[in-house]
């Protein structure tokens, strides 16, 4: 991986606030290192587990468990220290990586059969904690794109959209808890694969909000048995 800057940028963070939470960065990493996390997330797709709950998203998950133990390249990048400490620094937030119990940590998605999108959501947090989605691009064949509506919880303020084609290296960075979107649709022969780490400011989760994130991993992302896949 080419070196990360010391500091995020003055205008990187100013941006990251007015735009409520949200950022995107083309080409953050160079195509060296995104090179490599394409040739580890092609090599985990007989591992890709096809998911489909109505009226919600369909698509395909590889979880945190086999991410660790078969893509080097991308554990690196999601436990790199400064990589966090420069997330961090953009969020204004002391960051941590997800427990190596959470097979959302780190995780890649996959958007390759026709129709495949997820519809309008946030990534609420089950950590007592804040919670901070960071994607970046990894394959981009496809017309699949994020599309989010930044302000969608100021009352006083119209939403402003944005969309976003994850091309190769490029970052999103989002307070999960903030941010409404959803993925596009993909067509038919499209392919695009999208890696997702998330990053907390409390690793605690109560009993409850644990059987609920278990539950909704199982049904939406990474069927049962992913769940208890550990390396």
């Amino acid at each position: 991986m080419s070196a990360m800057p010391f500091a995020p940028s003055s205008a990187i963070v100013e941006t990251y606030k007015a735009q409520d939470e949200f950022i995107a960065l083309p080409d953050f990493l160079g195509a060296e290192p995104v090179a490599s996390m394409v040739d580890e997330a092609n090599a985990l797709r007989s591992r890709i587990n096809r998911n489909y709950v109505p009226g919600i998203k369909k698509g395909g998950a590889v979880s945190w468990f086999d991410v660790a133990k078969s893509a080097p390249a991308i554990r690196d990048l999601y436990q790199s220290p400064d990589f966090i400490a420069w997330l961090g620094a953009v969020t204004g937030e002391q960051l941590q990586t997800c427990p190596d119990s959470d097979p959302h940590a780190c995780a890649l998605y996959y958007y390759t059969e026709e129709g495949d999108h997820i519809g309008w959501h946030y990534d609420t947090s089950f950590y007592r904690g804040k919670r901070f989605t960071v994607l970046l691009g990894l394959i981009q064949r496809s017309r699949s794109e994020l599309v989010a509506r930044l302000h969608h919880k100021e009352a006083q303020r119209d939403d402003v959209e944005v969309r976003i084609s994850t091309e190769p290296g490029t970052l999103v960075v989002f307070n999960g808890d903030r941010c409404w979107h959803m993925v596009s649709p993909c067509g038919p022969q499209e392919d695009r694969v999208v890696l997702s780490m998330e990053y907390v400011t409390d690793r605690r989760m109560g009993v409850v909000p644990r059987l609920i994130s278990s539950v909704k991993d199982a049904v939406a992302y990474f069927g049962i048995r992913g769940l208890f896949k550990r390396h």
